[in-house]
């Protein structure tokens, strides 16, 4: 879903935080705010690494591949199944042992071009049968857990990290495994920056009622970056119902989530053409019918408008978004849902619904 790539854009530096790091970006009342305190422990260091780290144990994802419609069995009790086909989006179904009916596939947050996906709830079932659209090739499926696989060890950071005073999760505080970014020994999609124009709200189109986001987020995690090959989760952040707020795509060793040191967006893959520039936030979740809890839309509310003010956008505006890779434009609002650039259904009636709200709340 990333743009093609383009000879102008800048890698990431390894530049420490302490040091002078770039430009300031201006913030409402021609205030000045650097990347340097754009991200901080509670300790009020701007360098997480300052506070060090303790170890922290996640179970390690395991995942079992098929091919084919048809019946598919795991060695494990699976918590998700990610699918991928070229071919008709529509027509697919997956359907577990426990399932009266088919589930139809599609029309969650993730597009393909050329095909359909979906990532489905598995509810530890240990074998499911997929059907296809007729006349579609390439399929593929994902068994995924998050849940039951032998722990693996990651540095945390000791202290809670901030983005100028919204608590987040890093990705080891979640249990990001690096490795996943890498396919033949390369880093599948390395890292690309551009000035922030636009954020956009989407929902992840996973289950309410989350017991353990976290490991949502890595299964999201596997899914995006492996079985789409998209080389890492597809959003810059992410939320769950008790307001909890993951980092998302790797933008570098500096600490500071999203950006890099001058200010720029790293290059994620949540909205299809329009990725560049342009900052995805998903809300943990399926938001169709039922709203955002109180502290999901409060966490939601208060990331925009410290992300808006750092780059001196207003929430409110209406804007032509410009892509820096290929000129591409799009009238939209600054903040607004993943509806507003593709056809999709994402980030839900209900949350899209309220967006005005949240609009009105992060300019004030």
């Amino acid at each position: 879903m990333s743009e093609p790539p383009t000879p102008t854009h800048r890698r990431k530096r390894s530049l420490s935080r302490r040091g002078v790091i770039g430009a300031a970006a201006a913030v409402a009342g021609a205030a000045a705010v650097t990347p340097a305190v754009f991200a901080a422990t509670d300790s009020g260091t701007s360098d997480s690494a300052d506070s060090g780290t303790k170890p922290e144990q996640f179970p390690t994802t395991r995942t079992d591949a098929a091919t084919g419609a048809g019946t598919a069995t795991t060695s494990f009790a699976a918590s998700y199944v990610g699918v991928r086909w070229s071919g008709a989006a529509d027509g697919a179904g997956i359907r577990f042992p426990s399932d009266t009916s088919w589930r139809s596939l599609g029309g969650g947050c993730a597009s393909v071009d050329g095909g359909g996906t979906a990532l489905v709830a598995a509810g530890s079932a240990t074998a499911y049968e997929l059907k296809a659209p007729d006349g579609a090739t390439a399929v593929r499926s994902l068994a995924i857990d998050t849940t039951g696989g032998p722990d693996r060890t990651f540095k945390v950071p000791s202290e809670p990290t901030r983005v100028r005073g919204v608590r987040y999760l890093s990705r080891p505080a979640w249990g990001a495994d690096e490795s996943k970014r890498y396919k033949d020994g390369q880093v599948n999609s390395p890292e690309k920056y551009y000035a922030l124009q636009s954020i956009t709200v989407h929902h992840t189109d996973t289950p309410n009622g989350d017991p353990d986001p976290a490991a949502t987020v890595r299964a999201i995690y596997e899914y995006h970056a492996v079985t789409l090959d998209w080389g890492d989760i597809g959003y810059h952040f992410l939320i769950d119902e008790a307001g909890n707020v993951y980092e998302g795509r790797y933008s570098g060793d500096d600490g500071i989530p999203a950006f890099d040191p001058d200010g720029n967006l790293v290059t994620a893959f949540h909205t299809a053409g329009f990725n560049s520039g342009n900052l995805g936030i998903a809300l943990i979740g399926t938001l169709v019918d039922q709203a955002p809890t109180d502290a999901a839309k409060a966490s939601l509310t208060r990331l925009i408008k410290v992300i808006a003010r750092f780059n001196g956008l207003d929430p409110q505006a209406k804007i032509t978004y410009t892509n820096p890779v290929n000129g591409v434009t799009k009238d939209v609002t600054t903040v607004g849902g993943h509806r507003d650039w593709l056809q999709t259904d994402c980030p839900g009636q209900t949350m899209y619904d309220l967006l005005t709200e949240v609009r009105a709340a992060a300019s004030s």
